[in-house]
């Protein structure tokens, strides 16, 4: 059995793949917001949620799970997993811990139970004891999501096969492993001879395998993942997706060459924080102190003997303020009162607080941006308004720029190539790039970029975009991706000419 894009198959008698795609929201909404998301997603197709809150806190995800069974989907809620569960040492978080929390969930009225491990900590015999207590303790799907990082995630699916898991996440081979999921065809392959070998057709799988293999390098430039394992995920708990991202945001603040530190100091960070579920936005959170105490050249004890003088990460501020919840067990006091310095914690929850949001507002807002005014047009503006804003700045200046093919969006035109863009069905534009005749804009004399001085099109393209944003701008300037664009609308407007 495959479940492919949340479509949920009746059976489950073998262990099912799933190739999903999935929507994240990770800030506090007003309660209208969220429930307009929820009813437009299944309108136009989504029939699984999975439902999470990064501190696994119920009463953050039962409207969530309402709303979704109001649409007749199906609502999966997520435990996240963090810890060890077999270390008695690390007793927050325990096999009692979990079992409670899915039979809460299964109570709230979920129809399958998920274990969220995003940063890959379930250790194989740790997701045999796990899924097997959940099998007992609750009569509902289970469903194992883990990341490759540590290099045992096959075997953590074997065990938890074995204990009798529902579904599995996994990736095409071709996009697997690093910090992603393990390779579908490789798991179909290490249960040759098991019962519960999943019943799919490997070749197909292979072959849109072979697909990925095409289209993966175009993004090599934003591909950071690592081509090893990496078992000390174990010691610092990281999550993969965090873990790539603080590696950049590290070589941003010239911390790199410390970047051991900074793993070690995410550790204890988590620790300081009481030990804390890191998953998007509390594993962010855990970063920001990390590579603010590195940087700063902090550790523990200088953060409870100088906190009052100290200017703390405003994500790290929101999150003792309660801004995504409260943690199981709460804050540690000491620590929120220095990081608050006498401001008061939020009362309840922090959506009940927000007024609901007026949608013909926000449609009248869309109508001055001459912006599409669809419903999927006023949820997305409410859920990102700048990232809204941003792209349909960008589709006045460039187009629709989807419909270019990959290579030429990313890297553009060659001199004399020639390519066929369909706009629309029936419609296709054949662009040629020519040379392009010399332009020159001239620098104000009192500009701190080449003075005075009459710069080419060619020459100003090679500027780092701040210096070029200080030139007048007769002509578009854009980043090194994207600047070509304009450039084959021009040259497809002269040909017609």
């Amino acid at each position: 059995m495959l479940i492919i894009d949340s479509i949920i198959c009746k059976k489950w008698g073998h262990v099912s793949f799933t190739f999903t795609d999935l929507f994240f929201i990770f800030i506090t909404f007003a309660l209208n917001v969220v429930k307009e998301f929820i009813h437009l997603a299944a309108k136009n197709g989504v029939d699984v949620f999975r439902i999470f809150d990064s501190l696994n806190g119920l009463d953050n995800m039962r409207l969530s799970i309402d709303t979704v069974r109001e649409c007749n989907k199906v609502a999966e809620a997520a435990l996240c997993y963090t810890g060890d569960i077999l270390d008695p040492r690390r007793d927050k978080y325990d096999l009692k811990y979990y079992v409670d929390m899915a039979k809460e969930l299964a109570a709230a009225g979920a129809n399958i139970i998920a274990i969220k491990d995003m940063a890959g900590l379930l250790k194989p015999e740790a997701s045999y004891r796990l899924v097997s207590a959940l099998k007992d303790a609750v009569d509902l799907p289970i469903h194992l999501h883990t990341h490759e990082g540590s290099g045992n995630a096959i075997y953590t699916y074997a065990r938890a096969v074995d204990a009798g898991v529902d579904i599995v996440d996994t990736a095409m081979s071709a996009m697997s492993c690093g910090t992603s999921q393990p390779s579908g065809s490789s798991l179909y392959y290490a249960l040759s001879g098991h019962p519960r070998q999943p019943r799919v057709d490997v070749d197909a799988m292979n072959e849109l395998s072979r697909y990925w293999e095409t289209v993966r390098p175009y993004y090599k430039a934003a591909d950071q993942t690592e081509l090893f394992p990496n078992p000390e995920v174990y010691v610092h708990e990281m999550p993969g997706g965090q873990y790539t991202n603080l590696k950049q945001q590290a070589t941003a603040l010239g911390l790199i060459e410390r970047w051991e530190e900074v793993k070690d100091m995410y550790h204890r960070v988590s620790m300081m924080f009481g030990d804390l579920i890191k998953v998007t936005p509390s594993s962010k959170i855990v970063g920001d102190m990390a590579l603010f105490m590195v940087q700063n050249e902090l550790s523990e004890e200088d953060i409870y003997a100088k906190g009052d003088v100290l200017d703390f990460p405003a994500s790290v501020v929101e999150f003792f303020e309660g801004r995504i919840g409260v943690p199981y067990q709460g804050f540690p006091q000491k620590l929120q009162q220095i990081v608050l310095k006498g401001r008061k914690p939020l009362d309840g929850r922090p959506g009940d607080t927000l007024p609901p949001v007026n949608f013909e507002e926000i449609k009248a807002k869309l109508a001055e941006l001459e912006a599409p005014i669809t419903e999927e047009a006023v949820s997305s503006y409410c859920l990102y308004p700048k990232v809204f804003t941003d792209w349909v700045k960008r589709v006045h200046d460039f187009g629709d720029v989807s419909v270019l093919d990959t290579p030429t969006f990313f890297f553009g035109m060659k001199i004399g190539e020639e390519i066929k863009v369909e706009i629309e069905q029936g419609k296709m534009l054949v662009i040629k790039a020519k040379p392009m005749p010399m332009v020159f804009v001239q620098s104000p004399s009192n500009s701190t970029v080449c003075p005075g001085k009459s710069i080419s099109k060619t020459e100003m393209s090679k500027l780092p975009i701040s210096a070029a944003k200080k030139l007048i701008k007769p002509i578009r300037v854009r980043s090194a991706l994207l600047y070509q664009v304009p450039l084959l609308k021009y040259w497809w407007k002269k040909d017609k000419q």
